[in-house]
């Protein structure tokens, strides 16, 4: 199909869905890159090849996917007209992201608690990066969660239908998105690094 061709609510959707892609894209490439410095930087000597990753990032992978399946339960829901399934699975979805930031801030503890910090001089090159990939993760999630409200918003105002679900698709796209990420993140930080 053309790009051009179809109604200007057609072509305001792809140019939507296309942006979005263009941002993830983007972010992937991001992500990319820090994960490239941790493989050059884990041959360095005082890299830590011992340590074990916090069990509240664990504990955040379980809650991020959980949310990803409320959130395809709410889509399902609003696609069959079942408005309070729809509105309790976003809900839930909402709260579930918020128990992920609440885990990792959590993991940060116990990573202090450890004995390891970003910056001065309990600090050390490995701790470093896993706080900064995980706080910029938290940063894309806290994204994900302002779209969400909009999406809840929109839901309460009624603006999605089962034909007309375009705001919360593209939420759930960049969510799970997000989501995946963080599963890759959690892995690679974990066996990789």
């Amino acid at each position: 199909m053309d790009l051009t061709e179809g109604t200007i609510e057609e072509k305001n959707d792809r140019a939507k869905r296309m942006m979005l892609w263009f941002g993830i894209g983007s972010l992937i490439m991001s992500f990319a890159g820090l994960t490239s410095a941790v493989l050059v930087s884990r041959k360095r000597d005082d890299w830590l090849h011992d340590f074990t990753m916090p069990k509240a990032f664990l504990i955040s992978c379980g809650l991020i996917v959980v949310s990803s399946l409320t959130f395809i339960i709410a889509k399902r829901a609003l696609k069959n007209n079942n408005r309070s399934l729809t509105t309790l699975m976003l809900l839930v979805t909402f709260i579930l992201g918020v128990a992920f930031i609440y885990s990792q801030i959590e993991g940060f503890k116990e990573i202090k608690n450890s004995g390891y910090y970003l910056t001065g001089d309990s600090s050390n090159v490995t701790m470093s990066f896993i706080y900064v990939i995980a706080a910029v993760h938290i940063l894309h999630v806290v994204a994900g969660l302002l779209s969400l409200l909009v999406v809840i918003y929109n839901h309460f105002k009624q603006k999605y239908s089962a034909t007309k679900m375009l705001g919360m698709e593209l939420s759930a796209t960049f969510w799970h998105f997000v989501d995946i990420l963080w599963l890759f993140l959690f892995l690679f930080l974990t066996y990789l690094a």
